[in-house]
């Protein structure tokens, strides 16, 4: 491992610094994909303003998936690339709940949480190839 850069700034081998690169891009379509279904769920109502103003966390969820595709495209820090690894796993408990024990009294579709599965599942793929060199 070539250990050169800054303290967080990583300089790889090209074979490591594309899968850093693959990795911001398939968390890019993640979020985008999160911030359309949340704004189609704000457009039909089925967001609440119980913690504040759902366009406030539309806009604080855009940027922070800004930063988060910034920091793994541009910083290649492995413990930055895992730690998102790490959290966004944390989605998938309630993705299979939703898919799979929702219930009658399921707010939406078990489709949606399958694709939502399907979604996540590529993008811890790819977070995993460049945080462990896969």
């Amino acid at each position: 491992m070539d250990r050169t850069g800054t303290r967080w700034r990583h300089v790889w081998p090209e074979a490591r610094t594309r899968k850093f690169r693959q990795a911001a891009f398939a968390y890019l379509h993640v979020a985008i994909l999160l911030e359309a279904g949340a704004y189609a769920m704000l457009r039909t109502g089925a967001l609440t303003d119980r913690f504040g103003p759902p366009v406030m966390y539309l806009l604080l969820g855009g940027g922070l998936a800004a930063l988060i595709v910034w920091s793994i495209y541009s910083l290649q820090n492995v413990w930055i690339t895992r730690l998102v690894w790490a959290v966004h796993s944390l989605r998938l408990p309630s993705l299979i709940s939703g898919a799979f024990f929702a219930g009658e009294a399921a707010r939406f579709v078990s489709s949606m949480y399958l694709t939502a599965i399907v979604v996540v599942v590529i993008n811890l793929w790819m977070l995993a190839r460049a945080g462990w060199d896969l």
